[in-house]
């Protein structure tokens, strides 16, 4: 039997969801007889692969890097869970939408709020140009399987991956699995 090939994804979050996903404790090991892990923040992998079966994205698209990376891996994945409230809906990660455009956000964060240094760093590989909005997955590429929760707990993580190794659409249904926050 081939293994699925499996990836996770952190964007604008606060890994929160991964750490939650590390909270599968024993039965990681059952899913790792069952699944290649072929990219996440847990692998030393550096360009998203081809021919992914499931991937969970964690976070919302914050910054170019975020945009490009996410449709890089909607491109290349058969299954796109949304992972985590900030990637369904944005949550505290567009917290600063309020705010305005990027520029008054950098304004706030180097100038204003700086004690030392207040300059905005405009030198590439620094902070990665900002989008004017946070945006959830779902609004930049289709979703498969939305999970939601800040973070979603290990019985959630487990429930939709073990309906995905099936081959099944997961039934997320009752307040243990579609409740946020």
């Amino acid at each position: 039997m081939t293994s699925l090939k499996f990836a996770t994804v952190w964007l604008g979050g606060c890994s929160g969801c991964h750490m939650s996903f590390l909270d599968l404790d024993e039965w990681l090991i059952d899913l790792a007889q069952q699944v290649d892990l072929v990219f996440s923040p847990f692998a030393d992998v550096k360009e998203y692969p081809q021919g992914v079966d499931v991937v969970l994205v964690e976070g919302a698209v914050a910054n170019n890097e975020h945009l490009e990376m996410i449709q890089i891996v909607r491109e290349r994945s058969h299954i796109l869970v949304s992972f985590g409230d900030c990637a369904v809906t944005g949550n505290v990660t567009a917290l600063r939408n309020p705010l305005g455009g990027a520029e008054i956000v950098l304004q706030r964060c180097y100038i204003e709020a700086a004690d030392i240094h207040n300059s905005i760093p405009h030198e590439p590989g620094i902070v990665p140009t900002l989008l004017d909005r946070v945006i959830p997955v779902h609004k930049v590429v289709p979703v498969d399987v939305y999970l939601p929760g800040c973070p979603p707990n290990a019985t959630q993580i487990k429930a939709v991956l073990e309906s995905l190794l099936k081959g099944e659409k997961p039934l997320l249904a009752g307040r243990e699995f579609i409740k946020f926050g």
